[in-house]
């Protein structure tokens, strides 16, 4: 059975994913204002963190219904 630390760090992790990509996506859209391949760039940078938040927080139910 995963332990209470397991299910902290997973947190940790989702909600530090979960910033980082909200903040990517401010920025891209500020960015973009001014140049638009790089506001592209951190848009595909945000949509990577959350994709990357998805999977952990899928894996963090999937440790939740063990």
């Amino acid at each position: 059975m995963p332990s209470t630390v397991e299910h902290e760090a997973l947190k940790a992790k989702i909600k530090e994913l979960s910033l980082k990509a909200a903040q990517l996506s401010n920025q891209s859209v500020e960015v973009s204002k001014v140049d638009r391949k790089e506001g592209l760039d951190l848009m595909r940078q945000a949509r990577d963190a959350s994709k990357q938040c998805l999977a952990l927080i899928q894996e963090l139910k999937r440790l939740q219904a063990a």
